[in-house]
């Protein structure tokens, strides 16, 4: 009998991941002066005002309220008409200093350094897709970028009124995506997808009666379906390989805007707060999730450099062909550098002939997980932060950019650095796996 699985995501304008964005954004900031900066930084997002919140200690100096307005503008809250914009919103900062009793475990030298925190993160992969997340989050991911991507290009998904064309997009917008799958647990088809988009009222009423307004509210959001089914679907399906393609046929369900109406949005409609996202940031329900979030988080922080090098794991080991999914845990003491565990369930899907405690023993054997380890091994003192921060960190394309850091406090010196976005996504272990596993290419 076939079943029903559902992932959602959100895109970079829905009030949770700007106020991820502005977290990891100053964390960059700070990474890029100073590596050795110890970061956690909340942040919350309303009507008209930023909150920045946490522990800092650096030697860099960042200008927060400069770094978080460009940010805000730059994800496109840069109207008055959204009743929260980058230019005129207020900032406030509390942030202070690391609490000395955590530092002493953690501020050690070499592989000595303990773990921030307490706590289990995962790691997942599954061979369903070639990102090595589930087919129903991937697409639900590709629906809201693809949102923005239109949004910013100003062509499409527009409106033709009284004599001019309207680009109607507002920055929020949540997707989600039902994928029906075979007793096997492979993908049959697309069953639901579910489209909500922040818009202009770009539908005037006629008079001002509740019945011009329904009818102004209905002209409209027969528009953004009619663009949603005949635009986007269409730019995301041809993103596609062949084989998922085909699970579009005309038979799947497609809601869009369900309540009838989305001009209020943004963190004026709803509050953002910073890791308020976990499961859209990593495998959209599958697997598991220890309950730490990311952003705004430095690599000390196990929260987040210990589900990055379980993913790692994880995914290469999928690649690898030791399993078809792959289920990582790995847990810490704070100030301690050893691991307390790893587990590993495969599932029963694994291709090696050993049990998963048997395949857990390898891995801890083959992968040092110390902290200090995990940093070193994927680079996690670099300022990669903000790209992770929407759509994301999880089945990321691995990639070499220049990033610059500019501040009116660097004498017209900006920081300059090469760095690698989503280390953690490279297919770099699968050698020594199938070395260790006997499993030929």
């Amino acid at each position: 009998m076939s079943y029903l699985f559902t992932s959602e995501s959100v895109s970079e304008g829905h009030p949770d991941k700007v106020a991820d964005q502005i977290s990891d954004a100053l964390l960059d900031e700070f990474l890029a002066r100073d590596p050795d900066s110890k970061v956690a930084i909340e942040t919350l997002c309303t009507t008209g005002q930023v909150v920045v919140a946490g522990e800092v200690s650096s030697q860099a100096y960042v200008d927060i309220p400069v770094v978080t307005r460009k940010l805000i503008n730059d994800i496109g809250y840069n109207r008055g008409a959204y009743r929260f914009d980058g230019d005129s919103c207020g900032i406030l900062s509390t942030i202070h200093e690391q609490s000395p009793d955590i530092n002493r475990g953690v501020d050690l030298s070499d592989d000595m350094q303990g773990a921030g925190d307490q706590g289990m993160m995962f790691g997942y992969a599954t061979a369903e897709t070639k990102e090595k997340i589930p087919l129903s989050l991937y697409i639900s991911h590709l629906l809201v970028k693809e949102l923005a991507a239109i949004r910013r290009e100003g062509k499409q998904m527009t409106y033709y009124r009284k004599g001019k064309l309207v680009t109607y997009l507002r920055p929020d917008a949540k997707s989600q995506t039902t994928v029906e799958y075979d007793d096997n647990g492979h993908p049959l088809r697309i069953h639901t997808i579910v489209v909500s988009t922040q818009h202009d009222e770009f539908v005037e009423p006629l008079a001002d009666t509740d019945d011009a307004r329904r009818s102004a509210d209905a002209e409209m959001l027969d528009q953004i379906r009619k663009d949603v089914r005949e635009v986007l679907i269409p730019r995301v399906v041809a993103q596609l390989p062949e084989d998922q393609r085909k699970l579009f046929d005309e038979g799947y369900v497609l809601h869009v805007n369900p309540t009838g109406k989305f001009v209020l949005g943004g963190p004026h409609a709803d509050t953002g707060l910073t890791g308020r996202k976990i499961i859209v940031d990593t495998y959209g329900g599958r697997g598991a999730h220890g309950g730490g979030a990311f952003s705004g988080k430095d690599p000390s922080k196990v929260d987040r450099s210990g589900a990055y090098a379980a993913r790692h794991i994880a995914r290469n080991l999928v690649a690898a062909g030791v399993a078809d999914e792959v289920l990582i845990q790995v847990s810490y003491a704070i100030g301690c550098p050893e691991p307390v565990n790893i587990f590993v369930n495969t599932y029963g899907t694994s291709h090696t002939g050993l049990s998963d405690a048997e395949i857990a023993d390898k891995i801890t054997k083959l992968i040092d997980l110390r902290p200090k380890s995990i940093e070193r091994r994927l680079g996690l003192r670099a300022p990669i932060y903000r790209e992770t921060a929407a759509y994301g960190h999880m089945g990321r394309k691995s990639e070499v950019v220049e990033k610059v850091f500019e501040s009116r406090y660097d004498n017209h010196h900006p920081v300059r650095l090469k760095v690698k976005l989503f280390p953690w996504e490279e297919e770099n272990l699968v050698d020594l796996f199938r070395k260790e596993f006997q499993i030929s290419q």
